[in-house]
């Protein structure tokens, strides 16, 4: 680094210059720094200015390195130099900074500054360090520290990258020249401040001449017009993006663009065949389908959905769009009939739904076709004329009278001959049969319109013998009243009348009805009976309402001499064959008070009044069956108890165990069911005493023995009642006479002594219990229990 001293005109400005040239990588740069510094003025104007230094500084400020340096040695930046270095090796530099002592180091002595491996700019543009001088001797600093910046210089070394890779981008088919298509972007890393590194400019490598690209912009746009999606539909164009301006040597990078041509509706739908031909049978229902017809259309999408008419006006067929598959359904809407009409001819039409006004102008989008529906014959059944019949006939028509007729053809061209029969399950009871071959309906049973009024029956009609083609009509038959019937009483019949009842006074009201129902309504006519007029005590009196009232003919009745009297009413209707019926009215006479109420009737009426209804009655019945179930119970478990067991759990130890004798012997009656004696001494049991589970050899023992017996052991017993008897009677306060008393009695001198298994403890089973079983079966279970715990111990 050399310094340079220049003379300037100017008085205030003074310019030093410092020039570094240096070599790298077989190019020459210069770089170099302006720094205004401070100088003396020590001459005077005249040969131009003198000039002198007053103080020496840093002579830099920033510095500039090539990036990606291919070098083996460390790449030179730069050299540092304090005015206060006299070159005497006394003077030592310090770098701090960004890099320093890793990118970057400096010679301590001489101030050079290296880089110590390659840079990229891409990577880092600038690097910021700060140098000072420093005395080896002191460590003091002889300058401040100074900062200065390191840039890197950039090269071409980064190709133009694009954003995406592919691009997809569509574009509507017929689009006119220069349409815009889509923008494909490409960067490059180099500095665009600094040449042409980073200028791009694209270029298309494929797809010409279809589609072209601006060179600054990078947009696609159509080159070609009329392009067609259904000659060609989709597109790969490659884009070129170079930097350098585009010039040799610059740096490239491609990408793909996928273009793909969106459908408009330029193609209009077309039948592939003039003339379709459909072949069914007349028997088809309606709402089938016929058949289906498919138009072609090269669009696709909403641009290829059709629509199906139907040109002629009839009203047999019509026809359908299918959504998914765009077919043309045909479908039955009315029955067919071979016989009026073989051949139906239509003419069909068919359209897109979505018109496009670009292209619809230019040609029909519209096509059409013929179709042929062929009617095949088939063997139907026969029809009836009309679709029911209604058919009347009076109740007391004769049996074999028609009522009416059915009438079917055959319908077929051969026109068979039909045949009548009627459906057996709608005339369960055979009251109507039928012509088979006139189809005449006549009667077979006599017919009651009260019992059923009106009668649904099913007339069936087939060809001959083919009951397989077989339809059905229903026939409704109506039967008519006539006047069968005569009239009855309706709600009453029988009556009340008082004691001190007055001469006409009415004691009922009746009322008749009639299950015959003529045209004008019901029409009853009363009176009295012709053979009850002669001394009548009653007469009848018609309302001309349909009712009448029984009236007294006399006063006063008399309960005693006559108590019940029987009115004969004649009831008649006013219809044609004139009926009539006679009904009797119970008359009871009871006595009343002086307002008429009855106080008393006689002793039917009373009877009656006070019999029971059948719900009471039931009720009765019910509980009286209850009880006796309860009873039946109650006896039932009773036997069963009796003849339960004693169940001993454990025979190991016995006292911790209740064994229940649940004996409460026949009574007073019962002289074999137990002996007190027995537990009052055993010793005295007698060897022909029986047991009570063994049949005794002699049933019937000797009379004077028991006696002897029961003197003797029974005296005790006998005292101790008397004694109990005789406390009770001097007691004043004892209960009545016919009071119950009870007393436990043990009796005394009893061997056993007591029996409580909780006495038995201290005698730690030193006692023989074996004389037990000698009581009876009752001990025969204790004495095997502790005679049985005995021998097992021993």
């Amino acid at each position: 680094m050399r310094y340079y001293h220049v003379n300037v005109n100017s008085p205030n400005i003074y310019i030093y210059i410092y020039i570094y040239i240096y070599q790298s990588g077989g190019t020459l740069r210069t770089t170099g720094g302006l720094r205004r510094t401070g100088w003396e003025h020590t001459g005077t104007a005249g040969d131009g200015l003198s000039l002198r230094r007053s103080k020496r500084g840093w002579m830099w400020n920033q510095f500039f390195l090539l990036e990606e340096y291919t070098g083996s040695d460390d790449q030179y930046v730069g050299k540092l130099h304090s005015d206060k270095d006299r070159e005497d090796g006394t003077v030592r530099y310090v770098l701090t900074g960004e890099g320093a002592g890793t990118i970057f180091v400096i010679d301590e002595n001489s101030g050079d500054l290296h880089a110590t491996r390659r840079l990229d700019r891409e990577e880092k543009a600038s690097y910021t360090l700060s140098a000072k001088a420093v005395d080896k001797l002191t460590g003091r600093d002889l300058e401040g520290p100074s900062q200065f910046t390191i840039k890197i210089h950039d090269i071409n070394d980064n190709e133009p990258k694009f954003t995406k890779d592919p691009y997809i981008a569509s574009v509507q088919e017929m689009a006119d020249v220069g349409t815009f298509v889509v923008q494909v972007t490409a960067t490059d890393a180099d500095d665009s401040t600094y040449g042409n590194s980073a200028k791009v400019v694209y270029s298309i490598l494929q797809g010409q001449p279809y589609f072209s690209v601006e060179p600054e912009t990078g947009i696609i746009r159509t080159a070609l017009p009329n392009m067609n999606r259904e000659v060609r539909e989709h597109y790969q164009v490659v884009i070129q993006a170079k930097d350098m301006a585009g010039q040799m040597g610059g740096l490239s990078g491609t990408t793909t663009v996928n273009i793909t041509l969106l459908d408009i509706n330029n193609n209009p739908p077309r039948f592939p065949q003039g003339v379709y031909q459909f072949t069914v049978p007349e028997s088809l229902e309606p709402g089938s389908t016929i058949g289906m017809l498919k138009a072609t259309d090269a669009d696709t999408g909403k641009n290829a959905e059709m629509e199906y008419t139907i040109m002629d006006d009839q009203d047999m067929f019509q026809i359908s769009t299918k959504g998914i598959t765009q077919e043309g359904v045909i479908t039955l809407t009315k029955t067919l009939d071979y016989e009026k009409r073989k051949i139906h001819t239509l003419r069909v039409q068919v359209e897109n739904v979505y018109l496009d006004p670009r292209f619809h102008s230019r040609e029909s989008f519209r096509d059409t076709a013929t179709v042929k529906v062929v009617v095949e014959d088939v063997d139907e059944p026969p029809v009836f004329k009309r679709p029911a019949y209604i058919m009347e006939v009076k109740e007391n028509a004769e049996i074999g009278t028609i009522i009416g007729s059915v009438s079917a053809v055959d319908p077929d061209a051969s026109r068979n001959i039909v045949k009548y029969l009627i459906d057996w399950r709608t005339d369960m009871d055979h009251v109507f049969n039928i012509h088979p071959n006139n189809g005449s309906v006549y009667i077979s049973r006599p017919l009651d319109r009260e019992e059923q009024a009106w009668h649904n029956i099913s007339v069936q009609a087939t060809e001959n013998s083919k009951y397989s083609l077989m339809s059905h009509v229903p026939v409704y038959v109506r039967v008519l009243d006539v006047n069968d019937n005569a009239p009855t009483f309706d709600n009453v019949d029988e009556a009340f009348v008082c004691e001190n009842a007055k001469a006409g006074q009415r004691i009922q009201t009746v009322s008749a009805s009639d299950a015959d129902q003529p045209a004008g309504g019901h029409r009853f006519f009363f009176s009295l009976a012709p053979e009850a007029s002669v001394n009548a005590n009653f007469t009848v009196r018609d309302n001309k309402d349909n009712t009448a009232s029984v009236v007294t003919v006399r006063s006063g009745y008399s309960r005693v001499q006559k108590s019940v009297y029987l009115v004969p009413v004649v009831i008649a209707d006013g219809d044609f064959p004139v009926q009539s019926s006679t009904n009797t009215l119970t008359v009871r006479v009871c006595s009343c008070d002086r307002d008429g109420n009855m106080k008393q009737c006689n002793s039917e009426a009373f009877t009656l009044a006070a019999g029971l209804s059948t719900g009471a009655l039931v009720a009765i019945l019910l509980c009286v069956i209850i009880l006796l179930m309860i009873v039946v119970l109650f006896t039932a478990l009773r036997s069963q108890r009796e003849k339960m067991e004693p169940l001993i759990i454990s025979k190991e130890d016995v006292r911790d165990n209740v064994v229940s004798y649940n004996d409460e012997g026949g009574g007073e009656e019962d002289t074999q069911a137990f002996d007190i004696g027995t537990l009052r001494n055993p010793e005295v049991i007698e060897d022909t005493k029986h047991r009570r589970d063994i049949i005794p050899d002699s049933l019937y023992p000797s009379t004077r023995r028991l006696a002897a017996t029961a003197a003797r052991d029974n005296t005790d017993v006998q005292d101790f009642i008397a004694q109990r008897l005789q406390e009770n009677d001097s007691d004043p306060a004892a209960p009545p006479y016919d009071s119950l008393a009870t007393y436990a009695y043990e009796g005394s001198g009893s061997v056993a002594e007591s029996l409580s298994s909780l006495e038995s403890v201290s005698s730690e089973g030193l006692q023989d219990y074996n004389y037990l079983s000698e009581w009876g079966p009752r001990f025969k279970k204790l004495a095997d229990m502790y005679g049985g715990e005995e021998s097992e111990d021993s």
